[in-house]
C-alpha cells in the first residue's frame, strides 16, 4: 500500500478523489502524474486487500481499477468491487486495464464498475472519463462498447426484473452461494453471521422460486451472473 494515502477530508471544491489500484508501481506513478489538476490521489493500492482496505478507509468518488490484481480469491478487480460493495461503499469504479478482451470487460461490468478503459488512454481522456464517471455517466473505450451491448442487451433486461426482487444484501449473497461458497465462507466474505446467510438464501430461493442452491448455481449460470 502507497505510503502516501491521504485523508479523504479537505477535498478543494470542484475536485474528484480517485484511489488507483494496479500492481506495477510504476504504471501508478505515471498514471499520477497524468491526471488533471482536478483529479485528487487519495492512495494507491497493488492487490486486492490492500485495494479493499485503501477504498474503505479513504472512500474516493472514484476508483480506477486495474481488472487482473494479485490477492484475494484470484477474482482480480472484479472481486474488489464485490468486496467493497459489501461494505457499502459509495465510490464508483473506472476499469482501466491494458486487456481489451470481451471476457474481463463483461466480467468487471457485471461485477458493477461504470466503465472500462484501456491504458492507451492519454492524460486527458482519463481526467474527463473520471469526471463522468463521478458525476453518473458510464464511460467506455469505443471499441469495447460494442462488447457490453452485446453482453447487456435486450437479453438482459428479463434479468434485471428478477434481479429487482433482491436487496442488496440478497443479491451479494445470492453471487457466493451461486459460485459455490459454503454458508460460513459466505459468512465470513460478508462480516454477517452464518444464521443471517440461511436467512438471505431462503429469502432469495422464495422470490426467485428456486427449490434448491443447486437450482440457484444453475440459474445464475445461464443468466452468466457468475
Amino acid at each position: 500500500m502507497d505510503s502516501e494515502n491521504l485523508p479523504a477530508d479537505a477535498a478543494a471544491p470542484g475536485t474528484v478523489s480517485v484511489v488507483i489500484v494496479d500492481d506495477h508501481g510504476i504504471f501508478r506513478s505515471g498514471l499520477r502524474a497524468a491526471l488533471g489538476p482536478v483529479i485528487r490521489v487519495l492512495g494507491e493500492a497493488a492487490t486486492v486487500e490492500e485495494a479493499e482496505a485503501v477504498i474503505g478507509s479513504t472512500a474516493p468518488d472514484v476508483v480506477l481499477l486495474d481488472v487482473h490484481l494479485p490477492g484475494g480469491r484470484g477474482g482480480g478487480g472484479a472481486e474488489v468491487i464485490h468486496r467493497c460493495s459489501a461494505l457499502g461503499t459509495t465510490s464508483r469504479f473506472l476499469a482501466l486495464s491494458v486487456s481489451d478482451s470481451a471476457e474481463d470487460v463483461v466480467a468487471v461490468i457485471r461485477a458493477g464498475a461504470r466503465g472500462y478503459v484501456t491504458k492507451t488512454i492519454s492524460g486527458p481522456e482519463i481526467t474527463d472519463a473520471v469526471q463522468r464517471i463521478a458525476s453518473g455517466d458510464a464511460v467506455f473505450s469505443p471499441r469495447l462498447a460494442g462488447f457490453v451491448l452485446d453482453a447487456f442487451g435486450t437479453a438482459s433486461v428479463a434479468v434485471d426484473d428478477e434481479l429487482d426482487r433482491l436487496s442488496a444484501r440478497e443479491l451479494e449473497v445470492m453471487r457466493l452461494i451461486a459460485r459455490g461458497y459454503s454458508y460460513k465462507e459466505t459468512a465470513k466474505e460478508l462480516f454477517i453471521s452464518v444464521k443471517t446467510v440461511e436467512t438471505h438464501v431462503s429469502a432469495v430461493l422464495r422470490k426467485l422460486q428456486l427449490s434448491s442452491r443447486h437450482e440457484l448455481t444453475r440459474w445464475a449460470t445461464e443468466r452468466k451472473l457468475l
